[in-house]
């Protein structure tokens, strides 16, 4: 059968993702000197901060990645109505995004299964746990 990703149904909304990271004892001293100077509003502002000056200066390489890899860049939601046209058209989905793919919560296992081909997903997957475990096997990274 021959595999297609698509853009479906509206977008939900972006769900800041939790981090927990470990810290030299000097690096956050002089995070919170930063803080305490006024510089950045608390500690999560000056790390966001970081991060996205880093992402800006690999941007060019993201970009090359994403076309090389044909991902879809930002938000991807599939809703049981999705699926279900995926299925009446004989079709198999190969999922494939940078940022977020959500999976409805009216999408069981069995129409999972029956329609995603496969799911490599760099950033966050969210979907029930039972389509999680039932896709265990077709989810790689990408």
């Amino acid at each position: 059968m021959p595999a297609r990703s698509a853009t479906l149904s509206a977008n939900p909304k972006p769900v800041d993702e939790k981090l927990t990271i470990n810290i030299g004892c000097v690096d956050l001293g002089q995070i919170d000197l930063l803080v305490q100077e006024g510089f950045y509003n608390n500690r999560t502002d000056l790390i966001r901060t970081a991060i996205r000056n880093q992402l800006a200066t690999h941007q060019d390489v993201v970009r090359q990645v994403v076309m090389r890899k044909t991902l879809v860049l930002g938000i991807q939601h599939y809703t049981a109505d999705d699926l279900n046209a995926v299925k009446a058209a004989g079709q198999m989905l190969q999922i494939r995004v940078l940022g977020l793919a959500s999976i409805a919560a009216d999408v069981t296992p069995a129409l999972a299964l029956d329609t995603i081909e496969s799911i490599t997903v760099l950033g966050a997957l969210h979907a029930s746990p039972a389509v999680k475990a039932a896709l265990r096997g077709r989810t790689a990274s990408a």
